[in-house]
């Protein structure tokens, strides 16, 4: 791989002390770096009030070659945030309980060493990084990144529902307790939206989603159709109808997402079975939203507060990732 400082590179870390065994990555990178000849790292970790935009910002400054973040998804996040269209290379050391991105990308889970060798052996690989600006009821405005979606309504507020430390104890099942809190107050909600320069659309709906990437754990594919490495944006309007709505979204989620659409018959069958409304599609470069009270929100499972619009966009090719050498990248 590359380097900005052929004579004496050094790579530096990003973590979360909360979330990483600090003495072994800091002990593996060390090590990696003598084999390879790089200069001693520096390690940067993140604080209550740097979710690890300023840490990466620093490491950047002080010459870095390569950035490895170790953290949960909002830690990948804001990383990503800071590092994107700087020509600095990104290596994603699983860690956290999620681990969302990491999953999108195929990347080896609980094998931390793995990641830090590709910072010397592997390669470098662009992807897409989203950008959400949102609306305050104030006025105010504010964007941040996302790497692997940005979400309003009920999503968001599942989010917030979630128990901190069910999901400590038990990772990302932990959500399903924060849905089960969230339905039964679950209200729909009205929104004019617009993909590129197209018509406006007003709907309600009880979710809208905005992708880079879409696969969720144990193989649901939440936006079937969304790629890491393509410069389009997926939208998925959720609009569950009638007193069954909610099985009807799971059923496309689950089984038409994650099953049907995996084999040639079961295409068949979703053609045959026509049109299926609880959960419209949509692909753009950009889209945009507008709520007529503020709407939660939340980005790659964090909450952002409310927002009465979100305007979101995606940087193609705007992150530059480490990949491990040899390591697939056609179902990207």
């Amino acid at each position: 791989m590359s380097t900005r400082n052929a004579r004496h590179p050094h790579a530096a870390l990003v973590f979360n002390p909360v979330k990483v065994d600090e003495k072994r990555l800091h002990a593996a990178l060390k090590t990696a770096s003598r084999r390879h000849g790089w200069s001693s790292p520096k390690f940067y970790g993140t604080t209550v009030e740097d979710a690890g935009q300023d840490a990466t910002r620093r490491a950047i400054d002080d010459g870095a070659a390569a950035v490895l973040v170790a953290g949960g998804d909002g830690t990948v996040r804001a990383v990503s945030e800071a590092i994107a269209a700087t020509g600095v290379p990104l290596s994603i050391v699983p860690s956290g309980t999620g681990n969302l991105f990491a999953r999108n990308l195929e990347l080896p889970l609980g094998y931390p060493e793995r990641m830090i060798d590709a910072v010397f052996t592997g390669t470098t690989f662009p992807v897409d990084i989203g950008w959400a600006l949102l609306t305050r009821a104030d006025g105010s405005t504010s964007e941040h990144a996302f790497v692997v979606l940005a979400g309003m309504g009920l999503d968001a507020a599942m989010i917030a529902n979630t128990n901190s430390n069910l999901k400590k104890q038990v990772g990302w099942v932990a959500y399903v307790d924060g849905a089960a809190r969230s339905l039964p107050g679950a209200k729909p909600f009205r929104t004019v939206y617009q993909i590129d320069d197209r018509r406006l659309h007003t709907v309600k709906v009880q979710s809208m989603l905005f992708a880079n990437c879409g696969a969720l754990p144990a193989g649901i594919a939440l936006v079937p159709d969304a790629s890491i490495d393509d410069g389009t944006l997926d939208i998925a309007v959720i609009q569950p109808t009638g007193p069954f709505g909610w099985l009807g979204v799971w059923r496309r989620i689950w089984w038409d997402n994650s099953v049907l659409r995996r084999s040639r018959a079961g295409r068949r069958v979703l053609d045959r079975r026509g049109r299926d409304t609880s959960i419209r599609y949509l692909r753009g470069t950009s889209a945009e939203a507008a709520m007529t009270e503020p709407t939660s929100i939340e980005l790659d499972g964090d909450e952002f507060g409310e927002a009465v619009r979100i305007r979101c966009r995606i940087d193609g090719g705007g992150l530059l990732l480490v990949l491990p050498e040899g390591h697939d990248t056609s179902r990207f």
